[in-house]
């Protein structure tokens, strides 16, 4: 994009996905729902937390599946033919194989000032570090600049050392 946004993750689900995006000064959530797009802007000086963890229903998404393909492999190759139990039975084990490859599935929550956010971030949690420390990067970079002293371009407005800066804060009684 001509604007400065960089694409920093990608979620894809059945219905859309989320893909998120970084600009120095706010992280960009596009989430697409069939034909509909939903904007969600967070200021980078508004983030509080941001946390993935691993989903419990990866499991599920484990075990339903690659289950119910190996049992029906396995009643294929009893029952009708040695050659589909054996494809079935290889696919089912295959999606097992490839599920504990790539890890769990990720859920996530994005904390800013007034809002808490169920978005996904990541699919999987093994790069959720990656993107995490992208946009914690981002998030010291925009506090630093918001941080940074400004400096008097004219020094003859400037008071004299020895004046000082601000009035005596000794307790006093009044008079």
């Amino acid at each position: 994009m001509g604007n400065g946004f960089r694409k920093i993750s990608r979620v894809s689900s059945l219905t859309g996905g989320t893909k998120w995006y970084l600009n120095n000064d706010c992280l960009l959530a596009a989430k697409r729902t069939m034909y509909v797009v939903e904007y969600r802007r967070f200021y980078l000086r508004d983030l509080e937390s941001i946390v993935a963890w691993p989903s419990r229903l990866w499991l599920w998404r484990l075990i339903i599946p690659g289950a119910l393909i190996v049992a029906l492999g396995a009643s294929l190759w009893q029952w009708v033919n040695y050659t589909a139990g054996e494809i079935f039975t290889g696919i089912g084990l295959g999606w097992v194989a490839l599920e504990l490859a790539l890890g769990p599935t990720a859920a996530s929550r994005i904390r800013a000032t007034g809002v808490t956010v169920d978005l996904p971030l990541v699919s999987r949690t093994r790069r959720a570090e990656k993107v995490l420390a992208i946009v914690d990067e981002a998030v010291r970079a925009s506090r630093d600049v918001a941080t940074q002293p400004t400096t008097v371009s004219n020094q003859s407005n400037l008071e004299p050392a020895s004046a000082a800066p601000f009035a005596d804060a000794s307790p006093s009684n009044g008079l």
